[in-house]
């Protein structure tokens, strides 16, 4: 930690964006050793389980999904809003909106158990989704994670979630030496989200104070939900059309197609990353810009949405040249067939870049009212192009519909949405004249 705060300060930069700049590192450390491991672990479990068994697998971990999108409710961006903007106390904030999201998060939990058993004839699949949604009322522990993320201060929950990561590694790789069954395996995968609470409780008991200082304020709640409730119902069509492709795969196809389309999926999520990555962290200082200076807000902006977008389009291209080797010698022989969708899917991550800078700075900007007519159009056109097209054509047709969704939802969208034109204005820029910023990246973190 010392060597990085030491190459930190010889950059010479101001005290902000020194934090920034450490902050960053944090994010992408702990990001990298996820996903690497995750990447890593994904391989040998997906080479050990077959085709078959890893795409229920996959079925399963992404019906969840959608119904854990309900229970998040939109109140994580609030949440971190709120806690940069310092106007509540922290402990109501972070009380309130734990305790809306764990009643939600039962609820859900329930709902999402009741409905496989209702659709699915195999109850093994259910067992599966019954063992994997207690993920959803677990993954309430994150409005710690939130907390830091406010703060500009990653450092501690990067350290937790390392140490999740290798702690689930091991328990996956013991589990492979004893010929386990995918059951265990599904135990194991939410196993890590128990291992992930218990060190965002240790990091907050370390770094912040107690748990039992959280207290819930219903006039906080009201104003959470309230504010929240846009990006609610924009979530909720985010996910949809993330994820409803892989439920649709294995509904009008097989759990086989889900299975190769999951392996080109393991790579494009490490692909989305960068914009992911990139729109949390700037969100506590584009809040901060905006209230300080709204020339700099504009400027800071829209240096970061043309970052976001060129080093995802050169990612994704990259990683489409490479795709035969990347597949052939990770997954291996038996999972060629995803050679083709990662081909064309690596470009989802660009579009994804172009949306998620955006949605950031519409959210700093409090629009969010209007965030669901833009990203309802990319679950309608997400669901029924897919339904239309992947009878015909197959697990090709969802990678085309998967960014066309993003395309429709994160830039078109923007142009159709009076409040949003300014936003597609940008976007535009970034695609036009964004490649600039690649030359210029030591520019954004001089000190004035």
């Amino acid at each position: 930690m010392n060597i990085v705060r030491n190459i930190i300060s010889s950059l010479h930069l101001s005290p902000t964006r020194a934090k920034i700049a450490e902050n960053l590192f944090w994010s992408v450390l702990g990001k990298v050793v996820t996903l690497l491991s995750g990447l890593l672990v994904g391989i040998i479990v997906a080479r050990y389980l077959g085709p078959e068994q890893y795409g229920l697998m996959d079925y399963v971990v992404s019906y969840v999904f959608l119904f854990q999108s309900f229970a998040i409710f939109g109140l994580d961006a609030i949440e971190i809003r709120e806690e940069a903007r310092g106007q509540h106390p922290i402990p109501i904030i972070i009380g309130t909106a734990f305790t809306l999201k764990l009643v939600l998060g039962l609820f859900f939990m329930v709902a999402v158990i009741l409905t496989s058993w209702w659709m699915d004839a195999d109850g093994y699949t259910t067992l599966l989704v019954a063992i994997y949604s207690l993920t959803i009322v677990l993954n309430t522990l994150c409005v710690i994670r939130n907390y830091f993320t406010a703060i500009v201060q990653n450092e501690y929950i990067v350290k937790a979630e390392i140490a999740r990561t290798l702690i689930g590694v091991g328990i996956k790789l013991c589990m492979l030496f004893l010929n386990a069954s995918l059951t265990w395996f599904m135990v194991a995968y939410m196993f890590d989200f128990v291992l992930l609470g218990s060190g965002y409780i240790m990091a907050y008991h370390t770094k912040a104070g107690r748990l039992r200082d959280w207290s819930f304020d219903a006039a906080v709640a009201r104003y959470l939900l309230r504010e929240a409730f846009p990006l609610l119902l924009t979530n909720i069509a985010v996910i949809v059309y993330q994820r409803i492709d892989h439920v649709m795969i294995g509904q009008m196809i097989d759990k086989v197609a889900v299975g190769y389309y999951s392996v080109a999926s393991r790579f494009v999520e490490v692909l989305i990353y960068i914009p992911m990555m990139l729109a949390q962290t700037i969100m506590p200082v584009l809040v901060s810009s905006r209230e300080r200076d709204e020339k700099e807000y504009i400027q800071r902006g829209q240096q970061f949405m043309n970052l976001s977008l060129w080093c995802s389009l050169l990612a994704a291209a990259i990683t489409s040249a490479l795709s035969y080797w990347i597949v052939r010698f990770t997954f291996g022989l038996d999972y060629l067939p995803a050679v083709a969708i990662l081909q064309v899917l690596a470009f989802k991550a660009a579009s994804v870049a172009l949306s998620n800078t955006a949605g950031a700075m519409l959210v700093t900007e409090g629009l969010q009212r209007w965030a669901i007519l833009r990203d309802g159009l990319g679950c309608i056109v997400c669901v029924v192009l897919n339904y239309l097209l992947l009878p015909r054509y197959g697990i090709m047709a969802a990678a085309f519909v998967a960014i066309a969704s993003n395309v429709a939802a994160g830039y078109l969208a923007d142009a159709m949405i009076p409040a949003y034109r300014h936003l597609f204005v940008r976007q535009t820029k970034a695609l036009l004249l964004g490649w600039r910023d690649l030359t210029n990246i030591h520019k954004m973190f001089k000190a004035r």
